[in-house]
């Protein structure tokens, strides 16, 4: 069973058991975080979509550390002018390991029966 989920602007793709990077989070090391805003579960070939969210589901996390990402180089330059600027940048994130996922009030999709409509001419017939 997997889920994706909207985390800090971002769409992961989670299972149980999956160690995955966030943006920060205001929360403590140790702690559990509940993720509510899941966008599709499924479950071997049963796929829910939410309308945008899944109604009941959520996803169960731990919060493993806090720490700062690799650090990312920016470098600006315009040539024959002399200019160059190089900076670094460190972006705060959260550790999560996902422990469950859970889709309650998952639903899956009714199949679309078609009514086959009486021919026009019958119809119209039968209207007389």
């Amino acid at each position: 069973m997997y889920a994706i989920v909207k985390c800090g602007g971002k769409q992961l793709k989670v299972q149980q058991g999956d160690i995955v990077k966030v943006e920060r989070l205001a929360e403590e090391a140790g702690s559990k975080v509940e993720l509510t805003e899941v966008l599709l579960v499924a479950e071997g070939d049963n796929v829910t979509v939410g309308t945008p969210m899944v109604e009941g589901a959520k996803v169960t996390a731990t919060i493993l550390e806090q720490k700062r990402d690799k650090k990312v180089i920016v470098f600006k330059k315009k040539r024959r002018q002399g200019y160059k600027l190089k900076k670094g940048h460190r972006q705060y994130v959260t550790v999560l390991k996902v422990e469950s996922v859970e889709a309650k009030g998952a639903k899956t999709p009714a199949k679309k029966t078609t009514a086959k409509k009486a021919p026009a001419k019958k119809a119209e017939a039968a209207a007389e």
